[in-house]
């Protein structure tokens, strides 16, 4: 059999590199904190929404982005492994056949077992999970709009589980989420830096071509800075999520001064970026058991 014929075999693991494995729990665990800490129970709604934002959300999210960015990507020297796939041409329509197949009856359970205002956050959500790279709307390369949007794939789980689960809103968990939002822009953010050489030769805006390599940088750590000093007034131990954002702003410090020229060094950042996010996983997950021993259930 010739080495480049598209087997089931390489199907499978082109899709799977695709949908960012390394990632998976990003988009997952928002979604089980927001709805056990609501539930305190675990249940069928649950097991399903976690497995939905455990993969095929990302194959959606991961998958439609490599098809599209294509062309960027092939001029990308980090793409490849766990910053993504170079999808071989012929993978482009599968991948998008996966990605829908793969999330739709996951979506029709989730709209069965919801209620209206949860079916709107789900909509709204894979609407961004989708139109960030496809077009007419690409809104990737919309600069700040990027960042936005990149930060909705990941605090809109939580919403959604909060939704979902019908929690009641109040002023800390609005500023939880906030707080969710600003990682999730500066973490946006320092990525599109080392991206900024292959970008610009494929004609490919973002908040990172637009502003500057420097500028980005900096902007990023101004978004970690005040996602922390927004958790402080929140209920105990709310204030200690101050602390998650340190080694974040470790990472992306060095690369402050970084030019357009050097903006590729910041991968070695966001390399490290992969590892302190386990950590701060960890931390946030003893937070949220911490918060569920002293807080009783509804």
């Amino acid at each position: 059999m010739n080495a480049d014929t598209l087997t089931p075999g390489r199907i499978v693991r082109e899709l799977f590199v695709s949908s960012r494995p390394v990632s998976w729990i990003n988009t997952a665990f928002p979604f089980v904190a927001a709805y056990l800490l609501t539930t305190r129970q675990i249940d069928l709604a649950l097991v399903v929404g976690a497995l939905f934002f455990l993969v095929p959300y990302n194959l959606a999210m991961y998958g439609v982005n490599d098809v599209f960015d294509y062309e960027s990507d092939l001029r990308n020297p980090r793409k490849g492994g766990a910053h993504g796939a170079v999808l071989d041409r012929r993978m482009h329509r599968i991948t998008l056949w996966a990605a829908a197949v793969s999330c739709v009856p996951f979506v029709v359970f989730l709209v069965v077992v919801g209620s209206p205002a949860s079916w709107v956050v789900l909509a709204i959500s894979l609407f961004f999970v989708v139109f960030y790279s496809a077009p007419p709307l690409r809104l990737k390369e919309v600069p700040f709009a990027d960042s936005v949007t990149s930060s909705i794939h990941f605090f809109s789980p939580a919403v959604y589980g909060f939704v979902l689960a019908g929690a009641t809103w109040t002023w800390q968990l609005v500023a939880v989420i906030v707080a969710f939002a600003l990682w999730g822009v500066a973490s946006h953010a320092f990525g599109a830096v080392q991206d900024v050489e292959a970008d610009r030769s494929a004609d490919i805006s973002s908040i990172a071509t637009a502003r500057g390599a420097r500028w980005t940088v900096r902007f990023a750590i101004g978004c970690y800075a005040a996602a922390g000093l927004i958790m402080l007034p929140t209920a105990w131990p709310g204030p200690l999520g101050a602390i998650l954002v340190l080694p974040y702003l470790a990472v992306v410090w060095p690369f402050r001064s970084v030019t357009d020229e050097t903006a590729a060094t910041a991968t070695l950042g966001w390399r490290r970026f992969l590892w302190v996010n386990q950590l701060a996983g960890f931390g946030t997950t003893l937070l949220l058991i911490w918060w569920a021993l002293l807080t009783p259930p509804a």
